[in-house]
């Protein structure tokens, strides 16, 4: 792994990895290695035991969580035949798949401008917490490219109509219009309370089954695509699956016995 990508475990046993974006001299702009390093490390991440890791937050050094496309990168992909630029786009989009797929919830801690692909790291991420400062925006359009390789992503995260709107003219938005369209879901007034609302965001999930976290996002992915009777029958597998779980059976004896489940932390009421 290079230095643009750094990975850090906390929490009890580690069960939290804190992914940083460090290129803070270009914003943390995408260039080869560090698409190469995301993926990378989403994936070996993905491969982790449940209880062995339980959340991840992504995050950027600097003032700004991610401005994009690194612009030498993108200039000097120009030289490429459209071969080379397919593949370029296409290590991109294995990247975002990555983030998208990754069974562990991912938080996304967004300051500054959060731009093109920084847009679309908002858009595979589960929770997005962004301090009201940030900025968005889908500025492909305005360097004569366009926001593709991010499109399914996006669309999935903010629907067509919002799409449609964003896309072909590049204006930036605030934080405030990126939480309407359901970019972002909690905007915090300066750093200090955007910590805190990434922490508390943590807390949620730790208090949670670890197994029943993962299946939880799984679901969605799972039913996107079902018509009702395939949803139906699939989702009584799965929660009769969970129901017969040693997780569960500690989660209700916990409740019923008024104490905290084994999972949780151990400074947690």
């Amino acid at each position: 792994m290079s230095q643009a990508l750094r990975v850090e475990r906390t929490g009890d046993g580690g069960v939290v990895a804190r992914v940083t974006l460090a290129r803070p001299e270009v914003h943390n702009a995408f260039d080869a290695s560090l698409i190469a390093d995301l993926r990378s490390t989403f994936v070996g991440l993905g491969r982790e035991d449940a209880s062995a890791l339980r959340v991840v937050v992504l995050a950027g050094d600097g003032p700004s969580f991610c401005a994009g496309a690194d612009v030498a990168w993108m200039r000097a992909a120009m030289s490429l035949d459209i071969e080379g630029n397919e593949q370029d786009a296409m290590a991109m989009a294995e990247m975002f798949e990555a983030v998208d797929t990754c069974p562990v919830p991912v938080v996304v801690r967004v300051q500054g401008a959060a731009l093109g692909g920084g847009v679309g790291l908002c858009a595979v991420g589960d929770v997005v917490i962004a301090e009201s400062g940030a900025r968005f925006g889908f500025t492909e359009t305005r360097l004569g490219i366009l926001p593709a390789v991010i499109s399914p992503f996006v669309v999935a995260k903010i629907g067509e109509t919002h799409a449609r709107a964003l896309f072909p003219g590049g204006r930036r938005f605030d934080a405030v219009r990126a939480q309407r369209i359901g970019l972002v879901h909690e905007v915090v007034e300066g750093d200090d309370a955007l910590d805190a609302a990434v922490e508390s965001a943590i807390a949620d999930i730790l208090a949670s089954g670890p197994t029943a976290v993962r299946a939880a996002k799984s679901i969605i992915r799972e039913v996107r695509g079902l018509g009702h009777g395939a949803s139906k029958w699939h989702t009584a597998r799965v929660i009769a699956r969970q129901r017969v779980t040693d997780e569960a059976r500690e989660g209700f004896a916990a409740f019923d016995e008024k104490r905290r489940p084994a999972w949780s932390p151990p400074d947690e009421d």
